[in-house]
């Protein structure tokens, strides 16, 4: 599927910047999956008025795989979504793996309205740039790509300019996460972004938990050739705002209050 053949209303709000929660994985005493908590969280998450749900990721525990729950909970948290609001709402699903589960598990999304995946490249350790890329345009073809720049300390890759560069070149990319923990390896993904030319198409979101409101409060200015481009974070995709939801999007509309004054 391409970005082109979203809902408007949910690229809009993507694009306009919002609050999506890295949704948890709910178990019960026995660490089995809870569906009805599971459902409550979601629902909790849609009524505190996120404009979006990334199920199926750090949050959600990548150990979902191994115990056969990664379609399930993908499966649940849509159908919840679903039945419980009419609000726009961006459904992400968390894409690892090489190559080959990655494809499957974006099939899987898909038959479960997913809008979009967002691509952990951690399963790639020691890929060139090049493999990197390969494995990105790969998945991309399947399935409008959110990118995902994890922190080194837990299992995360360094990603040079180069890298984003090439990645924001890629026609079905419409947004990055950006979670370096790292000034300069943020400003990294900004400069790939724009020296693209594609700062337009990609929406930029914070999953820096150290970095929140400066992320979204100050723009990065990027030279390209004679040009300095000034893009925005424009809203956050967070673990962190999986808890107290309601106070991160009151504090994300004064952000963007604050900016456009």
């Amino acid at each position: 599927m391409h970005w082109s053949r979203l809902p408007v209303d949910v690229l809009e709000g993507l694009r306009r910047g919002t609050v999506i929660p890295a949704h948890p994985l709910a178990l019960d005493s026995s660490r089995r999956l809870d569906r009805r908590r599971q459902r409550a969280l979601t629902r909790y998450y849609l009524d505190a008025g996120a404009g979006g749900l990334a199920v199926g990721v750090h949050a959600t525990q990548f150990a979902i795989r191994d115990a056969g729950l990664y379609e399930p909970v993908l499966e649940l948290a849509a159908e919840t979504a679903r039945a419980w609001t009419t609000r726009p709402t961006l459904l992400i699903a968390g894409l690892s793996g090489r190559t080959e589960q990655a494809r499957r598990e974006a099939d899987i999304a898909l038959a479960h309205g997913y809008h979009a995946g967002m691509l952990s490249l951690a399963p790639m350790q020691g890929a060139s740039v090049d493999q990197l890329v390969e494995h990105c345009v790969q998945v991309a073809s399947k399935i409008p790509l959110i990118g995902f720049y994890l922190q080194t300390s837990v299992g995360g890759i360094v990603l040079p300019v180069e890298f984003w560069r090439r990645f924001a070149a890629i026609d079905n990319v419409i947004a990055i996460k950006i979670a370096p923990f790292n000034r300069y390896a943020t400003l990294d993904v900004a400069r790939g972004v724009v020296l693209a030319g594609a700062e337009n198409r990609i929406s930029l979101y914070t999953g820096n938990d150290d970095h929140i409101v400066l992320d979204l409060l100050v723009p990065l200015a990027v030279r390209r050739g004679f040009e300095e481009v000034r893009v925005r974070i424009r809203g956050g995709l967070l673990g962190h705002w999986s808890v107290w939801t309601k106070g991160a999007v009151e504090l994300l509309d004064r952000i963007h209050r604050a900016v456009e004054a």
